[in-house]
């Protein structure tokens, strides 16, 4: 689906407009956009520091010539314009399940700053009901293993310890993260509610309300969903 997710960052490039505040989402899409941001920079388009929701979007950022804001500083914007950014599913009221690349927290701080919150994505990500990737929870290190057992106590579903080379992944924050296996989420506000409420949960994959749009590509067009 390169393709695709190309045009769709090509046309999410296009939405920005000179002097927005913009927050720079993570992962394969989010980094196509940013390059197709870079070029519109290259050619004059003026932009204030843009707040990226990783390190590695920080990277492609600055080496795309954009510049980023120290979101650890005290400048760390009010608000944004603009967020773009992938998901790993959306359905049709544009909830989203994000976290596969392991940014879910910065990303939420980041797009829930934002007027408008525009989802990239590819035709593949569309579904009827979320679950079928995995839920993305980030977690602090400290008893790790009794939240995940919260988690299954509560929500019936077995956490998995995400890893990476071989070792446990550590996000950006310095936290693991737990991939939950629904299947399918019946009640996403539900199931949100109920992970917020368990002691060792940082944050959820799950992005309700928050997405304005969502820019869908199968390699050819690109259409437009809004909320139903």
């Amino acid at each position: 689906m390169s393709d695709a997710k190309r045009r769709v960052a090509e046309a999410a490039a296009e939405l920005v407009e000179p002097g927005m505040r913009l927050g720079l989402g993570t992962g394969s899409t989010a980094a196509l956009f940013i390059e197709a941001l870079g070029r519109r920079v290259a050619d004059g388009l003026d932009l204030p520091p843009a707040a990226a929701t990783s390190r590695a979007s920080e990277d492609a950022a600055r080496r795309a010539g954009i510049a980023v804001i120290d979101m650890m500083g005290p400048d760390a914007p009010a608000d944004l314009d603009l967020a773009i950014d992938g998901a790993d599913e959306a359905d049709s009221r544009l909830s989203l399940i994000k976290g596969g690349g392991a940014s879910l927290l910065r990303e939420k701080i980041v797009e829930a700053l934002a007027r408008r919150f525009v989802v990239i994505i590819d035709e593949s990500k569309v579904v009827e009901q979320l679950g079928a990737f995995p839920l993305p929870v980030e977690i602090v290190p400290f008893g790790w293993a009794s939240t995940a057992h919260l988690i299954r106590s509560r929500l019936g579903v077995e956490p998995q310890l995400r890893e990476a080379r071989g070792e446990v992944l550590k996000t950006d924050n310095g936290n693991f993260i737990l991939d939950l296996p629904f299947g399918t989420i019946a009640d996403p506000e539900a199931t949100a509610r109920t992970l917020a409420g368990i002691p060792g949960v940082v944050e959820h994959g799950l992005f309700i309300g928050m997405a304005s749009e969502a820019l869908v590509s199968d390699g050819q067009n690109v259409r437009r969903l809004t909320p139903a």
